[in-house]
């Protein structure tokens, strides 16, 4: 979370082409405020009453923060397979926008939710969590429009592709600090700042040599990241414990993702549909697309114990596991049957 998101939500961003994703802008930006808002708050719910049902009763507010911490998705894994069935490039853009920016998003609700949780005692009016959010999520994508543009002017500067990777470098560790320090959202920053960095900047700011260079750069910084991340995953697996009460829940929690997954993003499809085009089957596909990965696990494992931290870890890596193992290895074979 301190160290590795950054980086990761940087180089995402610097890998998408900015002027393609503006193109499908409208689409992408409520499949993953308002698609992730009612993931969060459908999943709280189910949550809160399949614990209760399970005489193992859970408080609304900790239901709801896991309902943020499983809410993200992860694309990296899908979109590969995605590509080899040819799928539409505007649908690609669609999962791999949305998933970039419904983590940052997770992470402002989970934020935000946590906030609450921690002070149980503590009056909250509505005012005063509607302007941390906004604080923390335009504040964000504020901040991250304008460390851009700083990164944008220095790197436009200079012709020497060492010290414009530098600089690089210099924008994440050093912008994602100062996010924490100012209270605005870091992974919304940095998501902002890779787009900048790989539209305008990439496009305008640098010579196709230093271009070359940074975008191998990143993509190999995103590949060994994501490789650390997966490997601590794995490692955390040796040390939870999952016995038959939490895994017969987890089960259940699968279908309970999958139905949130489903209905988030069925009503901003059938919102947009009058202003936006959508693909055969884009609902099906953009829901069994939606895969758990490591950004889930991160959060998870960052909760207190006091947040019924043991129970959420356990359903997160049981439903992680399967959206990777199932969602992944059969995902191919129904975007082939529903786009043809």
């Amino acid at each position: 979370m301190k160290y590795m998101l950054g980086f990761l939500l940087f180089a995402g961003g610097f890998q998408i082409k900015a002027m393609d994703l503006k193109k499908n802008r409208l689409p992408i930006i409520t499949l993953s405020t308002l698609g992730t808002i009612l993931s969060t708050f459908i999943i709280g719910f189910l949550t809160f009453f399949i614990f209760r049902y399970f005489t193992h009763p859970i408080p609304l507010i900790y239901c709801l923060l896991f309902g943020s911490v499983i809410s993200p998705t992860d694309p990296i894994a899908v979109l590969s397979i995605l590509k080899e069935q040819k799928i539409p490039y505007s649908l690609e853009l669609k999962i791999e926008g949305e998933s970039l920016f419904n983590d940052g998003v997770a992470v402002v609700l989970f934020t935000t939710i946590f906030q609450l949780s921690v002070n149980p005692q503590k009056e909250f009016h509505s005012s005063e969590v509607l302007w941390f959010f906004i604080r923390q999520g335009f504040g964000g994508i504020l901040y991250g429009w304008i460390i851009g543009y700083v990164g944008y002017i220095a790197i436009k500067s200079i012709d020497d592709y060492k010290i414009e990777i530098l600089i690089t470098l210099a924008l994440v560790m050093a912008g994602y600090y100062f996010a924490g320090l100012i209270q605005v959202s870091g992974p919304l920053s940095m998501v902002v700042a890779g787009l900048i960095t790989g539209g305008k900047t990439k496009n305008i700011g640098m010579s196709l040599k230093t271009k070359d260079y940074l975008t191998k750069f990143w993509e190999m910084i995103f590949e060994i990241f994501n490789t650390i991340l997966f490997l601590l995953i794995g490692l955390e697996m040796l040390v939870i414990k999952i016995n038959s009460y939490i895994l017969g829940i987890g089960l259940i929690m699968i279908i309970a993702t999958l139905i949130a997954r489903w209905i988030s993003v069925a009503v901003p499809v059938f919102l947009l549909k009058p202003w936006s085009q959508f693909e055969k089957n884009s609902i099906k596909i953009l829901t069994w697309s939606g895969l758990r990965g490591g950004l889930s696990v991160a959060l998870a494992l960052s909760l207190p114990a006091s947040a019924y931290r043991d129970e959420f870890v356990a359903i997160t890596y049981i439903v992680v596991v399967f959206s990777i193992v199932v969602q992944g290895l059969t995902i191919g074979q129904l975007a082939r049957v529903s786009l043809r």
